[in-house]
């Protein structure tokens, strides 16, 4: 099996300056450049300054609006030849740019200026297919390259959701290591200490406090090697699990979901008490020093929502085993949203978000 891993790796301050630099001594002369929405005006003047100095062409640039499986396929193939795709911004255009490259046969260089979660270094992309929101392969990034400078500027709520993200980790390899226990899945050891390692990140900070510049890059950091991690095991595995298919559903079954990472880090604990997870209090530290729990107790997911996501979430993947698969999982975890002094801040009745 082939893996495919990050050639180039830059987390620091200043870095989007540099990225000429970088393209260049990778000796990718001509690219195709996709940016996000609102993203120019926030990295597109040092990008570019870079980009001159280093003679690098941009032989196709476009703001990512959509993330359309057919208008990707058909600005792949019909935009002029490349050495290499270049994503910047959020979800949407790194996703369009991994896609790409993987359709082309590209390297890919993901720079993503927030890390609200682990999808710049994973290798798939969340795409509309046929009017619907599906996870598909894609190129893993041959480059990653955040700066802190950028990233120094996000919203507490981005943060936050990265954060939430990165907790999923310890309920995924719970669900995988158990569903290996019961035949029903491949296992890989290395994948699995490579997300351990990344949780360790996490679990052993000597600050808590998000805007840190050291908090921010161990974040960046953690949420990498997640990537790495799904890429080696070949799925996602090491990274999403019963905690997911419950942010699944919310975005299936919500009228105005929360961004993902909130969603997941929320039912990350949930999960980990079902699972009687030895890191659930590792998880709960985390959580609540970072002021993760805080910023959702005053941003609460409706009850309602919650419990219908609950009961859809072991159905959206077939023969994909995770704690919610017992058949007691549904009763337990209602039981615990009513009963648990946290879990009662943090879905509530009638929280329905007013924007």
């Amino acid at each position: 099996m082939q893996i495919e891993i990050p050639y180039l790796l830059k987390i620091g301050r200043g870095k989007i300056k540099k990225v000429g630099n970088y393209l260049a001594d990778k000796n990718m002369k001509k690219i195709a450049l996709f940016l996000g929405e609102g993203i120019e005006g926030v990295v597109g003047a040092p990008l570019r300054k870079s980009l001159n100095a280093s003679k690098i062409i941009v032989a196709h640039e476009q703001v990512v609006s959509t993330v359309d499986v057919d208008a990707i396929t058909h600005t792949a193939f019909t935009m002029p030849a490349t050495t290499a795709i270049v994503g910047v911004g959020g979800g949407k255009a790194l996703d369009f740019a991994k896609y790409a490259a993987q359709l082309l046969k590209l390297p890919c260089i993901s720079i993503p200026t927030a890390i609200s979660n682990d999808g710049f270094s994973s290798p798939s992309a969340s795409l509309t297919v046929l009017g619907k929101r599906k996870s598909v392969k894609s190129s893993s990034p041959f480059g990653v390259v955040i700066d802190l400078d950028v990233i120094k500027g996000n919203p507490d709520a981005l943060l936050f959701s990265g954060i939430g993200d990165m907790m999923s980790k310890a309920t995924a390899l719970r669900d995988w290591r158990t569903a290996r226990d019961k035949g029903l899945a491949r296992f890989v050891d290395l994948s699995a200490i490579l997300a351990y390692n990344s949780l360790d990140i996490m679990f052993l900070k000597h600050t808590f406090n998000i805007h840190k510049e050291s908090f921010q890059r161990s974040l960046a950091s953690s949420l990498t090697m997640s990537g790495l991690a799904m890429e080696i095991a070949g799925s996602s595995r090491p990274a999403s699990g019963s905690e997911h298919l419950i942010s699944h559903a919310l975005d299936s079954l919500c009228e105005k979901p929360q961004l993902h990472g909130i969603q997941v880090g929320v039912a990350t604990y949930l999960c980990a008490l079902l699972q009687n997870n030895s890191h659930t209090e590792d998880i709960r530290i985390v959580l609540e020093r970072t002021g993760f729990f805080s910023y959702v107790e005053d941003h609460p997911l409706d009850y309602d929502e919650f419990i219908a996501a609950l009961e859809y979430a072991p159905k959206i993947k077939e023969n994909f085993y995770t704690i919610l698969s017992e058949s007691d999982s549904f009763p337990c975890a209602a039981k615990l949203i009513k009963t648990n002094p946290q879990l009662k801040k943090l879905i509530v009745k009638g929280a329905k978000r007013d924007v």
